[in-house]
């Protein structure tokens, strides 16, 4: 159950809200796109940076449009395990988390706008694609992540999206190397998520939150979990295969067990408080595969 949220202060709410361990989905990707434009000579710090600040910003925005938008759907019950939820706690006014969430939005919009008119107009659309697909995860008429598409969502703009553009912002063009390294963090990134809608599965079933955890089952969940894990560890021996990296890139490998540990919580486990350990556990290994990455690459 979740932790009563009359006895905590409206800044710790927020700090809950903003779901600082999911934090890592949005460093990583721009940490590896980094390291790619740096290993082939184009990297642009300035550009980094403002591509950090808009993946974070788009990961707060998103964390506290999905608060606000499962309060007002009637998603987060009682039967609900986890931190505690601004919007529903009644410390925090639900309107103050809905306009916390347009204004990270337009804090990403503004970093987003200066990069693509330092470096590409064509990134535009792309940044609009971002912001909308963020607000229409549980918000607006159909929300997709009602349907099952989350964690299609996360692999495509916390994995794909994330970490090419930053690599293009960086060096203005788009590499495979970049494209298997976005892959292998969206692999993870898809992973937390399954994790999260893991936990919630019987919460979330009785809120009629059509996740694709609860379309699929228990079972099939920890199954997509074990197969989404050990394709993110595929990508550096595909990056080796292919010679886009040299054999330091195996070093990622290292990031093994850290990732199995919420893995083997998964099976091992369907209550909910482990199950918050294993998902802090996943971003960690999420973080330490970029690093591996950039240190793989770089040596």
């Amino acid at each position: 159950m979740q932790v009563a949220a009359s006895s905590l202060s409206p800044a710790r709410v927020w700090w809950l809200a903003v779901r600082p361990a999911t934090l890592a989905a949005s460093v990583a990707p721009v940490l590896a796109g980094t390291a790619v434009a740096i290993h082939e000579r184009g990297a642009r710090p300035g550009a980094g940076i403002a591509a950090l600040v808009v993946a974070v910003a788009m990961q707060i925005g998103v964390n506290f449009a999905n608060d606000y938008s499962d309060f007002v759907r009637g998603a987060d019950s009682p039967r609900r395990v986890g931190p505690v939820r601004a919007a529903s706690s009644g410390v925090v006014a639900p309107k103050q988390v809905m306009w916390a969430a347009i204004a990270s939005f337009a804090v990403a919009a503004i970093a987003g706008l200066a990069l693509a008119f330092t470096t590409d107009w064509r990134l535009l659309p792309v940044g609009a694609a971002c912001l909308l697909a963020a607000w229409l995860y549980t918000g607006g008429p159909r929300p997709y992540g009602y349907l099952g598409l989350g964690e299609l969502f996360v692999f495509v703009f916390f994995g794909l999206v994330a970490t090419v553009g930053t690599a293009y912002v960086e060096e203005l063009h788009v590499t495979p190397l970049a494209v298997l390294a976005g892959c292998g963090l969206g692999f993870l990134a898809s992973a937390i998520l399954v994790l999260n809608n893991l936990r919630d599965i019987d919460s979330d079933a009785a809120a009629g939150k059509r996740t694709l955890a609860t379309r699929i089952g228990r079972q099939p969940t920890r199954i997509l979990l074990t197969v989404l894990v050990a394709s993110a560890f595929a990508v550096p021996i595909v990056i080796l295969a292919t010679k886009l990296a040299g054999v330091t890139i195996m070093l990622m490998h290292f990031g093994i067990p850290i990732a199995a540990v919420p893995v083997r919580t998964a099976f091992a486990t369907s209550d909910g408080p482990p199950l918050v350990g294993a998902l802090k556990r996943m971003a960690v290994a999420e973080l330490a595969y970029a690093l591996l990455f950039t240190v793989g690459l770089l040596l």
